[in-house]
């Protein structure tokens, strides 16, 4: 792994994650757009603008996906809140069966 980061363009793509997936995915998106399309006839102009258009979408696709990395601290802050009380309900409920335990053997 460590031979890995030490790549130039390895380290490139960790520091630049969605500029980085943009240009994959573009690539993705063009490769196919021209296997495609290559027996349509279509203009030098045509192409110019079916590829650069597909660009565009790739990156608007990222930009989507990367809404999803931004955490909200109140939905962090809840979900915190959440996970302490369901902690603390979970203490409860050991508790709970601990003592009902203890009923039954003196029983």
């Amino acid at each position: 792994m460590r031979q890995l980061t030490e790549n130039s363009a390895i380290r490139w793509m960790m520091a630049h994650p969605r500029f980085s997936a943009w240009v994959v995915l573009a690539a993705g998106m063009v490769a196919l757009l021209v296997n495609e399309a290559r027996n349509v006839g279509l203009l030098p102009s045509q192409w110019v603008a079916l590829i650069v258009a597909t660009i565009l979408v790739a990156g608007a696709c990222v930009w989507i996906i990367s809404w999803e990395d931004k955490d909200n601290p109140e939905d962090v802050a809840q979900a915190d809140a959440a996970i302490g009380e369901t902690q603390d309900l979970n203490d409860l409920l050991n508790t709970a069966a601990g003592q009902r335990a203890e009923q039954l053997k003196k029983t």
